[in-house]
Order: C-alpha cells, then sequence, then structure tokens
C-alpha cells in the first residue's frame, strides 16, 4: 500500500510538472542572422551575436522560454503581422514610419548611421556607387536624400554588401556604425578601409533608437521588454554583455562615442 502511494504521489508530480512544462509561455522572436556582430551564423549553422544573446537575457528575465526564428530583413515585419514570429529583435530602429505598422518597446541601444570608403579614396559621394541593407532606414534615407548623388546597390544582407566592398562594386557603404566598425572594419576583411563622411542621426530616419518590435495591438509585451531592458540594466547584465562584443556600454552611442573609439582603434 504504502509503495502504491509513493507511486500515486510521484506520478501526480511528474503529472504536474509535465502540465507546467507544457503551459510554459514560448516567444518566438526572430532576426536575419547577417547582421554581424549582431547576428551571424557561425560555422555549426547556429545563429550568434548580440541580439540573440539580448534575447535570451530578456526572455530569462520575463520568465518565458525563447524561440530564436532566422527570418530575411525585408520580411521581418510582414512575418511579426501574420503571427509567423512573436517578436522582432534585430537591431532595428523605432522610426516614425514603423511606428504605424508595429509597437516598439524602449530603445536597448542607439548609435548613428555612417558610411565606409577606402582608406585615402576621395570623400566627393557624386558619382559614386553606395551599398546599403535594402528595406533599411539607409535604404530609405540614400533613397530619399541621395539619389540624385550616388548610384544606390541593394543588399538582402549587410554581409553582401561588405563583400561586394571588397570586390570594388560599391564604394561606399552606409549602415550602423557599430555594424561597420565591429563587424566589417575590425575583422580581417575590412582591412584597408575606414571611417568617412559626417554620421547621419536624422529623428525622422533613426527614430529613438534601436528598439525590440511587436505587433501593433500587443503594447502589453513591448512593456514588459522594456521593463526586462531596465532591469538587465540595473542587475549589469547588459552592460557585462555589451563589454563583451563592444569593449563599452552601447545603450547610448552619440557620434562623438563612435569617432573616439574608432581613433582608439587605429
Amino acid at each position: 500500500m504504502k509503495k502504491f502511494l509513493s507511486f500515486l504521489a510521484a506520478a501526480v508530480l511528474l503529472c504536474g510538472f509535465t502540465m507546467a512544462s507544457a503551459q510554459e509561455r514560448v516567444l518566438r522572436v526572430s532576426t536575419d542572422g547577417t547582421y554581424p556582430p549582431f547576428s551571424e551564423i557561425n560555422a555549426k549553422g547556429e545563429m550568434t551575436g548580440f541580439d540573440i544573446d539580448i534575447a535570451k537575457l530578456l526572455c530569462k528575465e520575463m520568465k518565458v522560454k525563447c524561440e530564436i526564428v532566422q527570418t530575411e530583413w525585408d520580411g521581418l515585419i510582414p512575418a511579426l503581422r501574420t503571427r509567423k514570429i512573436d517578436a522582432i529583435i534585430a537591431s532595428m530602429n523605432a522610426t516614425p514610419e514603423r511606428k504605424k505598422s508595429v509597437a516598439f518597446s524602449e530603445p536597448y541601444y542607439q548609435n548613428p548611421g555612417r558610411f565606409v570608403c577606402k582608406v585615402g579614396a576621395s570623400h566627393e559621394m557624386k558619382g559614386k556607387t553606395l551599398g546599403v541593407l535594402r528595406a533599411s532606414i539607409f535604404d530609405t534615407y540614400a533613397t530619399e536624400k541621395l539619389k540624385n548623388v550616388v548610384k544606390i546597390k541593394r543588399y538582402n544582407a549587410q554581409t553582401d554588401a561588405n563583400l561586394d566592398m571588397q570586390a570594388n562594386r560599391v564604394d561606399l557603404l552606409f549602415a550602423d556604425s557599430l555594424v561597420l566598425e565591429e563587424g566589417f572594419l575590425s575583422r580581417p576583411e575590412g582591412k584597408g578601409y575606414e571611417l568617412c563622411l559626417d554620421p547621419v542621426t536624422d529623428p525622422k530616419y533613426f527614430g529613438e533608437g534601436i528598439a525590440i518590435a511587436v505587433r501593433l495591438n500587443e503594447k502589453k509585451l513591448a512593456d514588459e521588454f522594456s521593463a526586462a531592458i531596465k532591469a538587465i540594466r540595473a542587475s549589469g547584465e547588459y552592460q557585462k554583455l555589451s563589454q563583451q562584443y563592444f569593449g563599452r556600454d552601447i545603450y547610448r552611442i552619440t557620434p562623438e562615442g563612435s569617432e573616439k573609439k574608432t581613433v582608439e582603434k587605429k
């Protein structure tokens, strides 16, 4: 009888554990995997990078299971709106235009847009070919501000734009300063290139900073992410991760700060 009761108790506990596990909240978080050092595919075929690790930290803080889903950049918002994913953590700027279709958390980092060219190249833009990520704020800015100055070449992945820069198919790159500094210039493939021209911070294109996107009617989830961002900064976990990837806290980066970092690295 005692054995039976012990078995029954164990079964109840196991059943309870299974039910609790089955009820675990899951968030499908997406990024594109081609934006080093924020997201990229390693030799094992796994997505790694700052955005991936931030997603895991935030999910842990929110006590939810984080399922990372790779989606091409220009398909991220459509995937969110059609409920294929629940959140975008992909270095996406919270711009006024995007706020018409998605809701955003508070920013989890900020940095200006920068240009990259060959060391010693003329900084005159007229007639040059500019590489940008398709459907990004850099694409929008170039299309509206530079279409009569440069030839714009659009890419589905930032890594493809970087490769074309090396192959002399473009004269300039335009992207996030950190992506260009840490994902290109600081790596072997970035040898012989440098930041050039002035930083770009126009709020119309850069918005409030880089934030987490959720569906427009799920402001509560955006608020949960905002609270989690505050929590991991208060605990120091954010700063530790930022130091690991960038050697500094990227939560608030000004054009001056970005430039200072570049000078120190040379």
